[in-house]
C-alpha cells in the first residue's frame, strides 16, 4: 500500500510516502522553493516523492492530510465569537483566507492534484483522507519509534483545539488519553516570549533557548504567578489577560508589556540582560511542565518508553531534563518534531489506524527514520554540470580514504568545510547530509561560524557530532542522540574552570571565555546539543570524524546547518555552491568532488544578497 502524506498551509509545508511500513521519501517544501518555512501547498516536494517512489499519483492508495480544516474552522470561529468585539481586525484578516483556501480544503486540494497529476477530480477524490493534527503528531512519534508499546506526548502550538496530549502506542494503535485545549498552549506561551524578546514567532524558539543559558531565572515566580497555573499533573492553564494571540495580530498585549516594564524588544536591536533572564526563565518554567507531563504520562501508561513530537519536543534543553530524570526507561524523539513531521504521521495513522494494519518492530532497525536521510541525492553527473555552469574549479577524487583525509586535514587546520553528501536530511536539523563543520577544538570557531558564516548572532550555540562510541568519553550522555535533540553536560575532565576574574561575568561576557578542551561546542553553562554519529544510518559521515580522530585525536567536530541567516538548508548542489560563495567557508565538498574557495573564480550578482532575505 503506497500512502501520501501531507501537511501544509500554515507553516513548513511537507510531504512524505511510504509503501507499507517503509518511508520512501520525505521533504520540506522550503528546500525546493529556498522561501523558509514555505507554507504553500508543497508542489515540489510530492514531485520528489513519487519520483523518489519511481510512480505517478494514480499509483498512489491514499493522500493523507495532517489535520482536520473543518474543526480548526470551528475552533476559530468559537473563538472570535467568545472575544466579541476584540479581534475584528485579525477576523477579517483571517476569515477570507479561511473562505478561499483553508475551509474547503479538499476542493483545494482536488484542483492542485488534478493539476500536477493530469488525472480528473474524481478520480484522485476518494484517495483524499485527513488526520487530526495531534493524532499526525503521536502518530509521527510512536510508529516509527522502536518500541512495541510507549507513552506519547505531543507538545505544539495548536492544531485544530488540542494543544498538548498524552496517548498510549501499543502495537498498531493509539489511545488519546489526556488533551490540553486552546487557548492553553505551553507552545504558545514560549512563542509569545520569543515574540516579546524581538525575534521571530516559528523559527526564532531556537534563539530563545540558546540565549536562556546567558540569564538567570528571575522572572520565574512572576511567569507562574500572573501568567501560567501549573498543576501537579503537568496540567495549565493560561491567564488569557496577557495575551493577544487568540483573537489579535500579535502574541503579547499591553498588560503582557507593563508587566515586564516594557514594549517587546525591536528586531535587529540590542539584545540585553533582560532579554537573556526572561529567555532563562521561560525556559525555566518549560521544563518544569515537560517534567510534569513526562510523569503523568508514565502514571497513567506504566510504560517503560515514552516518545515524543510537537514543536516543543525540539526543546532538546527540556528533552534532556526529561532523560536525566529516569522517569522511563527509553525515550525516542521524532526528529521533523514540528508540522512537517506531522505529513509523515498522518500517512502512518491511516496505514495502521484506519487500515488496521499490522506493525512490525525489527531487532536489527534503530527506528524506521533511516537516520532522517529521507530527501534527495545527487549523481557526479548532476553535480559536474552544476559546477560546470559556474565555471567552478574542482578536484574529483574517487578514492574515499583519500577524500576523508584531505577533509579531515583541513579541519585539523582550521578550516570550515561546506559538507554536501548523501540524501538531504528531513526535519530541522543538519545531521551530516548538508553540513558546514569545523573543528570543535578552536576557541574561535563559534564566533567565525557564526559572524563570518551563517551570518546571525554570535550567541548561537553549535552542536558536536561525536563518534557514537566515544560520547560518553566528551558528554554526561549514555544513550544514542543520532537526531541532535537532546542537551547533555560537557564531562567535568574536559572542563576549563573559569578563573577568578570570568567568575563574575554575566550575560554576552560569558561568550569568549572557553569553557572546555572542545570550545566550540561547549555553551556558556557547560552544556552541548549533543549528535551521535553511527556508522550504519551515516558511514561516509562516520568516517570521515574517525579520519579526523587519527589526525586530531578527537573525534568530536562542529555540526551546524548548511544554509546562513534567513535561508533554508540547502538542498542542490547549486544551493550549496551559492552558500560557499557568498560566505567565509574555505571549501566544499559535494560528494566526491572538492572546491577551495581561494581557486574559486571571483563570484558576483547582481544584488547584495545579505538582505534578500529576512533577517530574523
Amino acid at each position: 500500500m503506497i500512502i501520501l502524506g501531507l501537511s501544509a498551509y500554515y507553516h513548513d509545508s511537507a510531504a512524505v510516502i511510504i509503501e507499507n511500513e517503509t518511508i520512501i521519501a520525505a521533504a520540506q517544501e522550503e528546500r525546493f522553493t529556498r522561501k523558509k518555512q514555505d507554507s504553500r501547498f508543497p508542489e515540489k516536494a510530492i514531485n520528489y516523492c513519487l519520483s523518489a517512489a519511481g510512480i505517478g499519483l494514480d499509483k498512489v492508495d491514499r493522500i493523507v492530510f495532517y489535520d482536520k480544516p473543518f474543526i480548526k474552522f470551528e475552533r476559530l470561529l468559537e473563538t472570535y465569537i467568545a472575544e466579541v468585539p476584540r479581534g475584528l481586525l485579525s477576523f477579517w484578516v483571517a476569515i477570507p483566507l479561511w473562505i478561499k483556501e483553508k475551509l474547503f480544503l479538499k476542493d483545494s486540494l482536488l484542483k492542485e492534484f488534478a493539476k500536477l497529476s493530469g488525472m480528473s477530480k474524481a478520480e484522485i477524490h476518494d484517495k483524499i483522507l485527513f488526520s487530526e493534527h495531534h493524532q499526525s503528531h503521536a502518530a509521527s512519534a510512536f510508529y516509527p519509534s522502536p518500541f512495541q508499546d510507549a507513552a506519547i506526548v505531543t507538545l505544539d502550538g495548536v492544531g485544530e483545539w488540542t494543544t498538548t496530549s498524552i496517548a498510549y502506542g501499543n502495537g498498531n494503535d493509539i489511545k488519546i488519553l489526556k488533551e490540553i485545549k486552546f487557548p492553553h498552549s505551553l507552545g504558545l506561551l514560549y512563542s509569545a516570549f520569543t515574540y516579546y524578546t524581538g525575534f521571530k514567532v516559528n523559527s526564532g524558539e531556537y534563539k530563545v533557548m540558546g540565549l536562556a543559558p546567558y540569564g538567570e531565572p528571575i522572572y520565574v515566580d512572576q511567569i507562574k504567578k500572573h501568567l501560567i497555573d501549573i498543576k501537579k499533573d503537568g496540567s495549565f492553564r493560561l491567564n488569557m489577560k496577557y495575551f493577544n494571540y487568540a483573537t489579535g495580530l500579535t502574541m503579547t498585549n499591553n498588560a503582557f508589556h507593563k508587566l515586564f516594564g516594557s514594549p517587546p524588544r525591536k528586531s535587529e536591536s540590542i539584545v540585553t540582560q533582560k532579554e537573556m533572564d526572561l529567555a532563562r526563565s521561560i525556559q525555566v518554567v518549560t521544563e518544569e511542565i515537560m517534567i510534569k507531563i513526562a510523569k503523568y504520562a508514565k502514571d497513567i501508561t506504566g510504560s517503560k518508553n515514552l516518545c515524543l513530537a510537537g514543536g516543543v519536543a525540539l526543546n532538546c534543553v527540556g528533552n534532556g531534563e526529561i532523560l536525566r530524570s529516569k522517569l522511563f526507561d527509553n525515550i525516542w524523539i521524532q526528529p521533523a518534531a514540528g508540522d512537517a513531521g506531522g505529513a509523515l504521521g498522518a500517512a502512518y495513522a491511516a496505514y495502521y489506524m484506519e487500515y488496521d494494519h499490522a506493525r512490525t518492530i525489527s531487532p536489527s532497525e534503530r527506528d524506521k527514520m533511516q537516520g532522517a536521510f529521507l530527501g534527495p541525492a545527487n549523481t557526479p553527473e548532476e553535480i559536474k554540470q552544476t559546477l560546470d555552469k559556474y565555471h567552478a574549479v574542482y578536484e574529483e577524487v574517487t578514492d574515499e580514504s583519500v577524500l576523508l583525509k584531505t577533509v579531515a586535514v583541513a579541519l585539523d587546520e582550521g578550516k570550515v568545510v561546506g559538507w554536501h553528501q548523501g540524501r538531504m536530511e528531513f526535519g530541522p536539523r543538519a545531521l551530516g547530509g548538508r553540513s558546514i563543520l569545523g573543528d570543535a577544538r578552536s576557541p574561535a570557531m563559534q564566533k567565525k561560524m557564526n559572524l563570518k558564516i551563517k551570518y546571525r548572532e554570535s550567541f548561537r550555540p553549535f552542536a558536536p557530532s561525536v563518534l557514537a562510541e566515544d560520547v560518553s568519553a566528551y558528554f554526561q550522555l549514555d544513550v544514542p542522540s543520532p537526531y541532535m535533540l537532546l542537551v547533555a553536560p560537557v564531562q567535568i575532565p574536559i572542563r576549563i574552570p573559569l578563573s577568578k576574574d570570568e567568575s563574575g561575568l554575566f550575560g554576552i561576557d560569558k561568550l569568549n571565555v572557553p569553557k572546555s578542551t572542545i570550545p566550540a561546542v561547549t555553551h556558556v553553562d557547560y552544556s552541548a546539543r549533543v549528535q551521535t554519529i553511527h556508522k550504519d544510518t551515516n558511514p561516509r559521515y562516520y568516517k570521515l570524524i574517525e579520519a579526523f580522530k587519527k589526525i586530531s585525536k578527537c573525534s568530536v567536530i562542529v555540526n551546524t546547518s548548511f544554509n546562513v541567516r534567513g535561508e533554508p538548508i540547502v538542498c542542490s548542489p547549486q544551493d550549496s555552491y551559492t552558500c560557499f560563495m557568498r560566505t567565509e567557508m574555505d571549501m566544499l565538498v559535494i560528494e566526491n568532488f572538492i572546491l577551495y574557495k581561494d581557486k574559486q573564480p571571483e563570484y558576483t550578482e547582481t544584488s547584495n544578497w545579505q538582505n534578500e532575505f529576512e533577517l530574523d
